[in-house]
């Protein structure tokens, strides 16, 4: 099977109104594993700030999933269905992300570490991890199988399912030093899409992704175009420049308050060229997006010091927030900023 021609793109887009909505991690999961395992899965957090995504008029999230929940598929599913049938009653259609190559490299399952005080995603795992990436590139297999296998076999179950509105296939691969290493891996994942053929549209992105080979496979495969864009003086340039792909276009991650990408800059410029868009964040919790990219380099440091957050510690707070809209009673970082959404997805 192939991609979408551009009519098809173009027929399944109009039949939707103007997607907006953020990047979803409940406030007590540090990452995807913590998110979806039995053990820490949990639903009532969820349906809380699913409806806090609601009050503010967004119509959709992007969700991440992780290879290795798949090592335990039946307790995945049951929490999978759950999560998806919350999504539901709260008409948020989710894009389904499948791989990663973001944030910690060493991904295991069980229970998940703490995190770091103060340290912006300091447990986000990659999925399946740069050792993984980095042996199939070097043509070592022995992984393929079990990551084909998770792959389609999501794919599969849910290809038909209308509670999700889209499956971008590997997020930002090249990104924290995986680099070229991640092509081969992004190229079994668009063939094994293919294989598959959901109803859905399948999309990785453009900008946010490493190399110039990656860029272009994504380009060549994708049945939407979507990017990522934090820095506002290049988002509308970025906008105009994709638009000559003739493609429906959804801007997957943008709004970090330091560079610009504030909701009241960059909504109405979404809105102009009826760009879908979707914030990093909506309720800072464990996973601490809040605070800025910066404190990653602090990592170590403070795990030396053992500066981690226990659970029922307070969340702590940066004077100014990067990503995310409320904390975990639901009042927010900034009721203006909260305001402005509500009337303008009004």
């Amino acid at each position: 099977m192939s991609k979408w021609s551009l009519e098809q793109a173009s027929e399944w887009y109009n039949q939707y109104q103007w997607f907006v909505g953020c990047n979803f991690l409940p406030s007590t999961s540090i990452n995807q594993l913590e998110m979806f395992q039995s053990d820490s899965f949990d639903l009532s957090t969820i349906k809380n700030e699913l409806k806090l995504a609601k009050s503010l008029g967004f119509n959709s999230l992007r969700v991440y999933l992780h290879d290795l929940l798949w090592n335990n598929k039946q307790e995945f599913c049951k929490n999978f269905d759950e999560f998806l049938n919350a999504t539901q009653q709260y008409n948020l259609k989710p894009i389904i992300v499948l791989f990663d190559d973001c944030h910690r490299s060493n991904p295991a399952s069980g229970k998940q570490p703490l995190p770091v005080k103060g340290v912006h995603n300091s447990g986000w795992a990659q999925s399946p991890g740069y050792k993984t990436v980095k042996a199939i590139h070097d043509g070592n297999y022995e992984e393929v199988e079990r990551l084909k296998n998770f792959f389609q076999e999501v794919l599969e179950k849910y290809s038909k399912d209308k509670r999700i509105l889209m499956w971008d296939i590997y997020n930002e691969p090249g990104q924290f030093g995986n680099n070229e290493n991640s092509f081969e891996l992004l190229d079994f994942a668009w063939k094994w899409a293919l294989e598959v053929r959901p109803d859905q549209p399948l999309t990785a992105c453009l900008h946010g992704s490493v190399g110039k080979d990656i860029i272009e496979l994504n380009k060549k495969n994708s049945d939407i175009i979507t990017f990522h864009m934090y820095e506002i003086n290049k988002l509308e340039d970025t906008i105009k420049e994709l638009q000559e792909l003739n493609r429906p276009i959804f801007c997957t991650e943008y709004m970090a308050r330091a560079f610009g990408t504030t909701f009241a800059a960059s909504l109405p410029i979404f809105q102009k060229y009826n760009v879908s868009c979707y914030n990093w964040g909506l309720v800072a919790g464990k996973s601490q997006t809040h605070f800025g990219w910066e404190t990653i380099i602090e990592i170590e440091k403070k795990k030396k010091e053992n500066l981690y957050l226990n659970d029922g510690d307070a969340i702590p707070e940066p004077e100014m927030w990067f990503h995310d809209i409320f904390r975990t009673d639901g009042s927010a970082f900034d009721e203006k900023e909260v305001e402005f959404l509500k009337n303008f997805l009004s």
